[in-house]
């Protein structure tokens, strides 16, 4: 896992409210993340569905955050304002779904 000084350091300290916000910059559905990292959807509800540390495997939450953070999430480490998340790029744009028509 690529680290910056933004960067929480371990997926231990990612809690499920930034990756659901994570999962929303990426404009991904549940199910698409699901595609993308190959796990049960129920895998993915179950980690976003607290603002604590999810309860999943240590190895599921590893690969949830690395698939965010490769497809251009940062975690931010909780500070006074409490933790967070944003794109390494502010020029990104937002992912492809596969409902949205091709550009004409």
């Amino acid at each position: 896992m690529a680290k910056s000084e933004d960067q929480s350091g371990s997926e231990k300290d990612v809690n499920g409210a930034q990756i659901r916000a994570a999962r929303g910059l990426l404009n991904l559905s549940v199910s698409e993340f699901s595609e993308r990292t190959g796990l049960a959807v129920n895998t993915i509800r179950k980690a976003e569905k607290t603002n604590a540390i999810p309860e999943v495997t240590a190895g599921n939450l590893r690969l949830i955050v690395k698939t965010l953070e490769d497809a251009g999430v940062i975690f931010l480490a909780a500070d006074a304002l409490g933790a967070g998340v944003r794109l390494r790029d502010p020029a990104q744009q937002p992912l492809k779904r596969r409902r949205d028509k091709p550009d004409a």
